[in-house]
């Protein structure tokens, strides 16, 4: 949508979509489950993960005349005071050598009516633009725009955090980038959602109208 829900570095796959697999030929349709531990395949552990529900968010860092975006769910809040939110992105994308190169990364939280934004920005390829990043691809399609850092923010989002990095981390095959906000705010609307390889709506109704108890 932290999700280190080990969503691969393939946008398709950091939102939680599972690859069918392709049939073999003869009675052996199914390839056999790889272990990626003891006692978890792959399998069960992308079917566990799809279990959980995630917001959606667009991850975006400019450096030099590059800008760069990219859909994910792996974002979150990490603490208050300092003021600092993670993401989790794929250590060989070319976004996390971006933002350390930068220094600054932000995180632009999709609401309900931005479907198409979430699917413009997982196509492989789409989220990197040069020099007029404004006319150029899946951005000209997308309004962005700046607040302290430079790197862009998507026009009408739920909520957004402009960030300086605060550090990068190794999580296996993915990199934390940890920011420190430097800017947020939110606007109005319902956040779009992520699960089990869709993306969803709140249903119209809360369960809890009132917040009491939550």
């Amino acid at each position: 949508m932290s999700g280190a829900l080990a969503r691969a570095a393939d946008p398709a796959t950091q939102l939680g979509a599972e690859t069918a697999a392709q049939p073999a030929a003869g009675p052996t349709a199914q390839p056999a489950a790889r272990p990626i531990a003891e006692h978890v395949t792959e399998e069960d552990f992308r079917a566990a993960s799809r279990g959980w529900t995630s917001g959606v968010a667009v991850v975006t860092t400019r450096a030099g005349e590059e800008v760069f975006a990219k859909t994910v769910s792996s974002f979150s809040t990490l603490s208050l005071d300092p003021p600092l939110v993670t993401v989790a992105v794929g250590r060989h994308s070319p976004l996390v050598a971006a933002a350390r190169a930068a220094g600054r990364f932000a995180l632009s939280v999709l609401t309900d009516r931005q479907e198409l934004v979430a699917r413009r920005f997982a196509t492989p390829g789409a989220g990197r633009a040069l020099g007029d990043f404004t006319a150029a691809g899946a951005f000209a399609a997308v309004p962005t725009r700046t607040a302290a850092t430079g790197a862009p923010l998507v026009e009408s989002a739920l909520a957004w955090f402009d960030c300086r990095l605060h550090a990068a981390l190794p999580g296996g095959d993915h990199t934390i980038l940890v920011g420190l906000v430097a800017a947020a705010d939110h606007g109005a609307g319902a956040p779009l959602l992520y699960h089990d390889a869709r993306y969803r709506v709140l249903a119209p109704t809360p369960l809890n109208p009132t917040g009491v108890g939550a």
